[in-house]
């Protein structure tokens, strides 16, 4: 099954379940209003929405329509949580070595997550607006689970079970403002602005064979300005698997329906097949030639992230953006 929200409705939008190919889709007002609805009711939300998927596919769904990606919020246009970890650590261990730094053990045994920005997401279309190429802007490839409510100490078994969405993310970082805040011991802040998530959601079991042992084990392709920029296999290299990432966020607090969990950056030990942010080719660049040679985003440059089954077809349909200027107040 297949979700997203429409840009109608107000700030959480409205709630649609849509085709497999991703071209058409039917509201769903008898069941849930919008998708943090339909999660914070999900037990008996989620057998519903399923037979209205199922009538989708069959066309049978009453109301049905051509589905316009530009029309599409992100799927969660607002969550109450947002952790980002970061379990791929070829991309750590590069990124440490390039600097001269040991990666500590703990690193191999217990997930770096942070309090990432929830309170607004881009839609697949939205441009990212940032008001300084200064900044260093990047892009972060990388895919989300979403929960239903998840209690306090679970084990990473018993997490498994609360994995109830998988998408994709756009975490837009803005590298030349992470060293200072980092310097301050107290983590990001204004270095991590909106992120944007991918069309719609889709749940683990619409996605067969390709997720197993709680990993999505396929290729995440990225394009910056048309031409191809990386398409690591997210199912490679990644030390903690989404259940123990999940168990992680929740050793000490309970999660809301609608948490989203990130996966941090997808980076593999084999280079040749690219990366999925401008840190990690930097990085790579400075461990080869002494040096990185490509620079950051500018304004005008466009992001193309998306995911491909072995069949070639769209999973979650792509995040298409183009970085803007965002005007300073006052100036229009």
């Amino acid at each position: 099954m297949k979700l997203g929200s429409l840009k109608e409705g107000g700030r959480d939008g409205t709630l649609v379940v849509v085709s497999r190919d991703l071209s058409r889709a039917v509201r769903a007002p008898g069941i849930a209003a919008t998708l943090q609805q339909a999660l914070d009711d999900w037990q008996r939300a989620a057998p519903r929405l399923n037979a209205l998927a199922a009538a989708l596919e069959a066309g049978d769904a009453a109301d049905a329509f051509a589905l316009d990606p530009a029309a599409l919020a992100a799927p969660l246009p607002r969550a109450y949580e947002f952790v980002d970890g970061s379990a791929y650590l070829p991309h750590v261990e590069r990124v440490r070595r390039a600097r001269g730094a040991e990666v500590p053990e703990s690193f191999y045994t217990d997930p770096l997550m942070y309090q990432a920005t929830s309170a607004g997401f881009y839609g697949p279309r939205d441009p990212v607006r940032v008001t300084s190429e200064d900044h260093g802007i990047d892009l972060e490839a990388e895919i989300v689970v979403v929960t239903d409510d998840v209690p306090m100490a679970v084990t990473p078994e018993q997490a498994a079970g609360h994995i109830q969405l998988v998408g994709l993310v756009n975490d837009v970082s803005l590298r030349n403002l992470i060293p200072a805040e980092l310097a301050k011991g107290f983590g990001f802040l204004q270095s991590k602005p909106r992120s944007a998530l991918s069309p719609v959601f889709v749940t683990p079991d619409d996605l067969g064979e390709a997720w197993r042992g709680n990993k999505l084990h396929l290729p995440l392709l990225t394009h910056i300005n048309g031409k191809w920029f990386g398409a690591p296999e997210a199912g490679e290299d990644m030390q903690f698997d989404f259940a123990q990432l999940v168990a992680h966020a929740a050793k000490t607090r309970p999660l809301a329906a609608g948490t989203i969990v990130g996966s941090g950056t997808i980076a593999n030990q084999d280079v040749s097949r690219g990366a999925s942010c401008f840190a990690e080719q930097r990085t790579v660049e400075a461990l080869r030639d002494g040096k990185p040679s490509t620079p950051f985003m500018k304004f005008g440059d466009t992001v193309r992230i998306e995911m491909l089954d072995r069949e070639g077809r769209s999973l979650f349909g792509a995040i298409e953006q183009r970085v803007e200027r965002q005007p300073l107040p006052g100036q229009g």
